[in-house]
């Protein structure tokens, strides 16, 4: 990344968002911008608030440990703006030289395409996956079809529209009751399709939890996924760094050991008994496999930059059994975020692997140039 930071090209972080992971992505985009500056770039934060206003930063801070409820309030913060979306775009597209977009955030509107199809409209370059990409892998419901389709495992489920419960409940409830029939177990998981951090999940452990669980849901979306329930698995995840398909580095498995039931919101960021390892005990076999399906996942997607691939290995379906249970196109970059930890287990000390991560999304765009140019466009040498 020598040459990057010595061309002298600014990064904007972009974190925050208007979404329930809105808090998590001020940890994530805090991180990556003081790993940025010691990789020794030129790095400005943008923050967006959760009205989708967006606001500059002072130059230069960082703000490490300052709580997330503080930035509530940017103008306290001696922020500038507020911004609307497009004229904060149009901002970044006048700056000279153009900075390279770090996109930190999480949820909604970050991760599920959106500020992609921004960036990508003022042809700024961006890290991570591209609209489509992002897009699939936001939305479980899609990509645990297209997972299927490739006969890749996946954890059977049910979808529920927000309309259809809202015009008629009961029949929703008698599927999901035959449903449960078919698993053997009452149990059921319940979750917004289109979100991340396990925000809106909730484990229904018997029908009468399952209304309830669905309005959580549908606090969130308008489209629920309820799953099998698998009872106490092995959570376990991969990291996957490359844009292209034939030349990817897959790290771990890591092990999940959540201080809850399951790995929700709060065993995440609140429960101080949750757990990871870099390295999650497994036959070698098994851990190959976990790893040739997180690739498979990944180009299934379209996948660039990086994404987290996460599995499920329930104890009672046997030692080789795992599913496939989501992919995540920007990780947390937070504390106990597996991803960043994966990778430097590898041998990517943290700097060196945000300003890779930037590397990998310079490439994408100059390959997407090089694609929308005819070639009485193409510079002579």
């Amino acid at each position: 990344m020598t040459s990057v930071a010595g061309a002298g090209l600014p990064v904007v972080v972009l974190f925050g968002g208007p979404s329930a992971e809105h808090d998590v992505s001020i940890v994530s985009g805090t991180a990556i911008a003081q790993g940025l500056v010691a990789a020794g770039l030129s790095v400005r934060r943008v923050l967006i608030d959760l009205d989708g206003a967006w606001w500059w930063l002072p130059p230069d801070a960082t703000d490490a440990g300052r709580p997330a409820a503080d930035y509530d309030d940017p103008v306290a913060l001696g922020a500038e703006g507020p911004y609307s979306a497009g004229a904060a775009v149009d901002r970044l597209a006048a700056r000279v030289p153009r900075p390279a977009v770090f996109v930190a955030l999480h949820g909604p509107f970050g991760e599920d395409g959106t500020v992609q199809a921004l960036l990508e409209s003022a042809d700024l370059a961006y890290t991570g996956a591209g609209v489509t990409a992002s897009a699939v892998g936001m939305d479980k419901a899609v990509f645990k079809r297209l997972a299927r389709g490739l006969g890749l495992p996946v954890v059977d489920w049910r979808e529920v529209p927000a309309a259809a419960w809202a015009t008629d409940p009961d029949p929703v409830l008698a599927e999901l009751a035959a449903f449960a029939a078919e698993t053997g177990d009452e149990r059921l998981m319940v979750k917004p399709a289109r979100l991340g951090s396990s925000v809106g999940m909730t484990l229904a452990h018997r029908a009468g939890e399952r209304s309830g669980a669905l309005a959580t849901a549908f606090a969130h979306d308008s489209l629920a996924i309820v799953e099998r329930y698998l009872d106490h698995p092995r959570e376990l995840e991969v990291g996957v760094l490359g844009n292209d398909p034939a030349v990817l580095e897959v790290f771990g498995p890591g092990e999940v050991f959540p201080g809850r039931e399951f790995y929700d919101y709060a065993a995440k960021y609140t429960d101080p008994t949750s757990r990871v390892t870099v390295r999650a005990e497994l036959p070698a076999a098994l851990g190959e496999r976990i790893r040739e399906l997180a690739l498979a996942a990944y180009r299934a997607i379209g996948g660039e930059g990086l994404a987290r691939v996460d599995f499920l290995a329930p104890r009672s379906d046997g030692p080789e059994a795992v599913y496939l249970s989501e992919i995540n196109t920007i990780p947390g970059f937070t504390p106990i975020s597996l991803f960043p930890q994966l990778a430097v287990a590898a041998g990517h000390p943290f700097p060196e692997l945000c300003a890779t991560i930037v590397r990998l999304g310079l490439e994408r765009h100059a390959a997407r140039v090089r694609r929308h140019l005819g070639p009485a466009d193409l510079p002579r040498a």
